[in-house]
């Protein structure tokens, strides 16, 4: 008797506990959460604005110790998987030098609404948006120019951009850069997950990927340390953004829904398309960021392309504890090459300007 009796009180006390902690939850997401922590000083700057870009509202986060320091547009990849919602784990070194803006772009993460205006989803749009952006950060900070760094499609994007449009920016940096050839992007890919697999003990599983009628899936990457270098899922992603003060419960929500519409309904209507050409030759410095084993975007082959591309400066700086996301698994080392980067381009603009 006096075990059931103990038996149904601990009963009680854990769904107590579990009611409790879905309140706290609830409450956090419900009247905490869609503000960004402000951060201290006379002259910083820690701000979650909705802004108007080609005509529909999509959101910005703009972060930074001093107004007066460099500014970072930083593009996304997907092309609808936002990098807002991971801002607050791997940038606050990089603020103390920079400016940080991150952008949802139509459809994605904050910006889920502004997909249902009706518009095409394309890719001069989103350049469009893109250089109305930038002009605002241009005058908002007077800035002759800024950084854009492109990560995965966003590296797309934004060689697109500065090929248009040199003269915003001071330099591209592309990490988990894609490149245009996509059979050879699936032959890299398949090539390490023989090896992987067979390295683990897995003949069944790397039988599997040769096969040539078979698709390789991000969840394949993931369980091979090719997307996060120390993990095998998408978790630790997950469980970071869960904690973004940004985000409500409806963005967390409307985020694997925004990524999924835009990477059905996305056309592409500038040449050369995702994965059936490169840009050859930009105008300005050009640094690509790359994890060793990134396998998503594949660095060797991203590597390669910086060696075709024409630029007046490019380097390349690996992060040899990283795969597709250098800045979030390696947080403080990217945070030093871009300040590395940023001395190097002050250097070529200032030659380039005698």
């Amino acid at each position: 008797m006096a075990a059931a009796r103990l038996l149904k009180y601990l009963l009680l006390g854990v769904g107590a506990f579990i009611l409790t902690a879905v309140a706290v939850i609830a409450f956090d997401f419900a009247f905490l959460r869609g503000q960004t922590p402000a951060i201290k000083g006379e002259r910083s700057i820690a701000a979650l604005e909705e802004i108007e870009l080609g005509g529909v509202k999509q959101w910005i986060l703009v972060r930074g110790l001093d107004r007066g320091n460099p500014v970072i547009l930083f593009l996304h990849g997907g092309p609808g998987m936002p990098a807002m919602y991971l801002a607050h784990a791997w940038q606050s070194q990089l603020e103390r030098d920079f400016i940080v803006v991150h952008w949802d772009r139509r459809g994605a993460g904050k910006s889920f609404a502004a997909a249902s205006d009706g518009s095409r989803l394309t890719v001069s749009q989103t350049l469009a948006d893109t250089f109305e952006l930038t002009r605002l950060l241009l005058d908002r900070f007077d800035r002759d120019r800024i950084y854009l760094v492109g990560h995965s499609w966003g590296s797309y994007l934004g060689l697109l951009a500065v090929r248009e449009h040199p003269e915003y920016y001071a330099a591209f940096i592309g990490t988990g850069q894609v490149t245009g050839d996509p059979a050879r992007t699936t032959a890299v890919q398949r090539e390490f997950l023989v090896r992987a697999a067979n390295r683990v003990g897995k003949p069944e599983e790397a039988q599997r990927f040769v096969a040539p009628d078979y698709r390789i899936t991000e969840s394949d990457l993931f369980r091979y340390g090719a997307e996060l270098h120390d993990a095998t899922s998408l978790w630790p992603i997950l469980s970071t953004g869960l904690r973004a003060r940004e985000y409500t419960f409806s963005d967390a929500i409307n985020l694997r829904k925004g990524a999924q519409f835009i990477g059905r309904e996305m056309v592409y209507d500038v040449e050369p398309h995702q994965q059936e050409g490169e840009v050859a030759a930009v105008d300005i410095p050009v640094f690509m960021m790359l994890g060793r084993y990134d396998f998503n975007s594949p660095s060797p082959l991203a590597a390669e392309y910086l060696d075709r591309l024409q630029s007046p400066l490019k380097k390349l700086v690996w992060f040899d504890k990283s795969a597709h996301f250098p800045f979030f698994e390696e947080p403080e080392r990217f945070h030093e090459e871009f300040r590395s980067m940023h001395l190097a381009v002050e250097k070529f603009w200032l030659g380039a300007t005698d």
